[in-house]
C-alpha cells in the first residue's frame, strides 16, 4: 500500500512531528508538510526518513499567518489518486482531506488555539487591541474546521483525553490509538544530580511552575530541553523563561537524540507541568528511561502515569507542591525505576504500527 501522511509543518519537531515521522518510517510513506529544517529532523534521528520529504511551499512563521497559510496550502493539495491512504498527522493539515481520498485523520488534539484554548490563548497570547480581530479569526476557523472534518473518512486519536475533546469541540467519535514510543532506544543508566524538563517553551507548558519551585530549592538541580517556534510569541515566552530561571536551572534547546537518551539516562526524575496535557510522550521517554513522573493530575497524563508506583501525579499543581513531591521522589528515584520500564512497554512502536494497520485494513 503505497501511502502519504500530511503534516502542518516540519520546522519544529515536538511529539505530534515525531509521530508523523515514526509513520513515514514504518510505512516508507511520503510525507507532505510546509516549512522543513532537516537539521533538526536529523538531530532528531530522522535522517532516512528526509529524502521523502516534500514541501507544498513555504509559510510564515508567525501566528496566524502560519496557520492560516499552513490550512490553505493543505486544502487545494490534490494528489490525483497519487496513493493509496492518506494519513493526515496534523490539526492545521486535516483540510487535506478535502482532495485526497481515502483518508484517516491522527488527531493530537483538535486545533487548541481556537478550541480549548481559546481563552488561554486570548489573554495570554494575544494583545488587547488585536483580541477583536483574534476572536473573528476564531470563529472562522472553526467554521472552516468543522466544514473540512465533513471529508475526513475515519478519525483515530492519540488518547481518551483528545477523543473527549474531538467528541465535545467537534461532535464526532472517535477511536484510541497511544503514539509511539521506541522503547528500546531508552536505557536507564543512574540516578543523578539533576531533575529533566522536556517540552515545547509555550505558556500553556506552565514552565514557570517549574522555575518557581527551583528558584527554592537552590541544591538540586533541573535540565529543561525547551525547544521553540521561530515566531515572536514563542521567541519571547522562551526569552522570558531564560530571564527568569535561578542559577540552578539550565536551558538547553535542540539537542540532539543522541543525548536526549543521554540526559534520560542519568536524571534523577522527570518533571512537567503541561496545561490539560493532550498524551505526552515525554513522560512515556522518561518511564521507558526507568526515571519516575511527576506531573499534573489531568490530561493524558492520567492515562499514562500510574500513581505512586511510576511517579506522582499533583492536583491543582503549584510550585510548592512540585517541591513536595520532589522531596519525596528525591529520597529513593530508583524504587520506581522496574514499574515504569514495564509501564512505557504499553505503548511501544510496534503497538501503535499494529494498530494503525488495522484501521487502515478496516
Amino acid at each position: 500500500m503505497k501511502i502519504a501522511i500530511f503534516h502542518n509543518f516540519l520546522d519544529n519537531i515536538g511529539g505530534a512531528e515525531i509521530v508523523g515521522l515514526i509513520l513515514a518510517r514504518e510505512f516508507n510513506a511520503d510525507v507532505y508538510t510546509t516549512n522543513i529544517d532537516a537539521d533538526k529532523i536529523n538531530k532528531m534521528g530522522f535522517g532516512d526518513v528526509l529524502p521523502r520529504i516534500k514541501s507544498i511551499g513555504k509559510i510564515p512563521v508567525n501566528a496566524p499567518f502560519r496557520q492560516q497559510f499552513a490550512l490553505w496550502r493543505f486544502r487545494f493539495l490534490n494528489l490525483k489518486n497519487k496513493y493509496d491512504f492518506y494519513i493526515i498527522d496534523g490539526d492545521w493539515a486535516m483540510s487535506g482531506a478535502v482532495n485526497n481520498k481515502p483518508n484517516l485523520w491522527y488527531v493530537h488534539s483538535p486545533i487548541r488555539e481556537i478550541w480549548d484554548l481559546y481563552e488561554n490563548t486570548r489573554q495570554k497570547t494575544v494583545v488587547w487591541y488585536k483580541r477583536s480581530l483574534f476572536d473573528v479569526w476564531v470563529l472562522y476557523n472553526r467554521y472552516l474546521n468543522k466544514k473540512y472534518l465533513k471529508q475526513v473518512d475515519t478519525i483515530t486519536c492519540n488518547s481518551e483525553n483528545t477523543k473527549n475533546r474531538v467528541k465535545k469541540f467537534l461532535g464526532k467519535d472517535a477511536t484510541v490509538i497511544n503514539p509511539p514510543t521506541d522503547t528500546s532506544k531508552f536505557k536507564f543508566e543512574k540516578s543523578g544530580d539533576y531533575w529533566l524538563s522536556v517540552n515545547r517553551l509555550i505558556g500553556h507548558k506552565r514552565i514557570n511552575l517549574q522555575l518557581n519551585a527551583f528558584a527554592e530549592l537552590p541544591k538540586e538541580k533541573l535540565v529543561i530541553v525547551g525547544s521553540y517556534e521561530q515566531s515572536v510569541h514563542f521567541k519571547q515566552y522562551a526569552e522570558h523563561c531564560k530571564k527568569i530561571k535561578p542559577n540552578n536551572v539550565e536551558i538547553k534547546s535542540w539537542v540532539s537524540q543522541k543525548e536526549l537518551v543521554k540526559l534520560y539516562a542519568n536524571c534523577k526524575g522527570f518533571i512537567t507541568t503541561s496545561q490539560d496535557e493532550d498524551f505526552g510522550m515525554n513522560v512515556v521517554e522518561a518511564m521507558a528511561s526507568g526515571k519516575p513522573v511527576i506531573a499534573p493530575n489531568e490530561g493524558g497524563y492520567k492515562e499514562t502515569i500510574v500513581n505512586n508506583k511510576t511517579g506522582i501525579l499533583i492536583d491543582s499543581i503549584d510550585g510548592n507542591k512540585i517541591i513536595e513531591v520532589i522531596k519525596i521522589i528525591g529520597a529513593n528515584p530508583e524504587k520506581y525505576k522496574n514499574a515504569c520500564i514495564e509501564q512505557a512497554r504499553k505503548f511501544d512502536t510496534h503497538i501503535f504500527i499494529e494498530k494503525i494497520k488495522k484501521e487502515l485494513r478496516n
